[in-house]
């Protein structure tokens, strides 16, 4: 008897723990939440979109490649018209820079913890009247932008 009153408590416990998990699975719970990007401003991209989260970064390189060694400047894949379309904006109702987690950029790349040098060089916020936004960030972005790098430096 006692035996089979084992395996009936073993049966309950692995029930349980399979609903409890099942459970967990389906409201979305989990140690690393899935990114969800904001939708862009425009009506399209250069792109398709399942195109763009396998590729963009491929594309990118390739014309990293053109302008740079080869001189030839093209607007299609130009990471300012992409920081533009995609552009988030904070409580201020400002566009947040890189240095923020709500920045387009950071929310996949920090999910996919891949490191990206981009606005090291180029302006993380979209340009406003013609005028590409101010590259210095300061304060609190500052130091969120620190503690990423130091977080991702591989």
């Amino acid at each position: 008897m006692r035996p089979l009153r084992n395996i009936f408590a073993a049966i309950l416990l692995l029930s349980g723990a399979a609903l409890w998990a099942t459970a967990r699975a389906d409201d979305g719970a989990g140690r690393t939440p899935t990114p969800h990007p904001p939708r862009a401003q425009g009506e399209h991209c250069v792109a398709d979109t399942d195109f763009m989260r396998r590729n963009h970064m491929k594309m990118m390189m390739a014309h990293r490649q053109d302008v740079l060694h080869e001189g030839v400047r093209t607007p299609q894949f130009n990471i300012s018209g992409c920081v533009n379309c995609h552009a988030v904006k904070g409580d201020d109702g400002k566009p947040v820079s890189f240095a923020s987690p709500q920045h387009f950029c950071r929310s996949c790349h920090t999910y996919a913890a891949v490191k990206i040098d981009c606005f090291e060089c180029h302006n993380s916020r979209p340009e406003t009247d013609g005028k590409a936004a101010a590259t210095e960030i300061d304060g609190e972005d500052a130091a969120r932008l620190a503690a990423f790098l130091r977080e991702t430096k591989q």
